[in-house]
């Protein structure tokens, strides 16, 4: 489970609601997953093949990026900075160091690391991209080292959660990748969760996938399918941005043999219709 901290509202935003980017025309070489209908198309896409990031598609922080930001709701050890994000040899890379880094939220944190968004560079800016509904894939292949907790994610543009739907996470191991669905229901932020493994998710590269339609939710790990929720409730209709982050700490602290840790990100795609 992933407790977020999303700030109150400094004021009342208009929400983006948006299906996403402008369609794309598909690469010769991008080949249609099983899961995703015939008619719908690839309308975002980012296979890493520059030298740098493009920040036309992608945020290095959260909506609350202030100077760098952190989950604090999950007690995570990491402050993320732009400079742990590389882009080299046709991939993305997150990086996380152990490094003392003094932070604009008054902390200090003993970790700095990297993630993605296609979310806001602000809290007062748009959303690069949202996408209500849609095929969502990405290959990544998480490091090896304990005390890292990798994901690849959903939250929504008012941002706020619940809803949230988190594609992969791995929490206290490397084996197993979770799966869940968060929603409010009449006791609060309720959950769904799906487990596959085990598997040695870090000697390579794995495709994490989640297929999202008004009627379902289904997670697939390498074309197979391995996790699906169909009940109205669990199931969110809001516009959402999408993440790649390497946290650290979560649930423990990595040991002090860890100095350094890397997921590397090959491509994310989106299908809709």
């Amino acid at each position: 489970m992933r407790a977020r901290r999303l700030r109150p509202a400094l004021a009342a935003l208009a929400l983006v609601l948006a299906l996403g980017c402008t369609a794309t025309e598909p690469d010769a070489d991008v080949s249609r997953p099983k899961a995703v209908p015939q008619d719908w198309k690839l309308t975002f896409h980012d296979e890493f093949d520059g030298s740098e990031l493009d920040t036309d598609r992608w945020a290095t922080c959260y909506d609350w990026n202030e100077d760098g930001c952190t989950n604090s709701g999950n007690d995570e050890e990491q402050w993320y900075l732009p400079g742990q994000v590389s882009v080299r040899d046709g991939l993305l890379r997150l990086d996380a160091e152990r490094r003392e880094t003094r932070a604009s939220d008054g902390r200090t944190y003993p970790w700095r690391s990297g993630m993605i968004s296609t979310g806001r560079d602000d809290w007062y800016g748009d959303p690069r991209h949202v996408f209500t509904y849609g095929y969502f894939e990405a290959s990544i292949r998480i490091p090896e080292q304990a005390g890292m907790f990798p994901a690849f994610w959903m939250m929504p543009a008012s941002k706020f959660t619940p809803p949230e739907l988190d594609i992969m996470e791995f929490l206290g191991g490397t084996d197993r990748v979770f799966m869940y669905a968060h929603w409010r229901g009449p006791d609060g932020d309720q959950r769904a969760r799906g487990t596959y493994g085990p598997v040695p998710f870090p000697d390579e590269h794995h495709v994490f996938a989640m297929l999202w339609t008004p009627d379902e939710v289904s997670w697939y790990v390498d074309g197979t399918r391995r996790f699906r929720l169909t009940e109205p409730e669990r199931i969110p209709h809001v516009p959402m941005e999408v993440l790649v982050n390497l946290a650290v700490g979560v649930p423990q602290s990595p040991p002090s043999s860890v100095d350094s840790a890397r997921m590397t990100v090959d491509w994310v795609r989106v299908w809709q219709d």
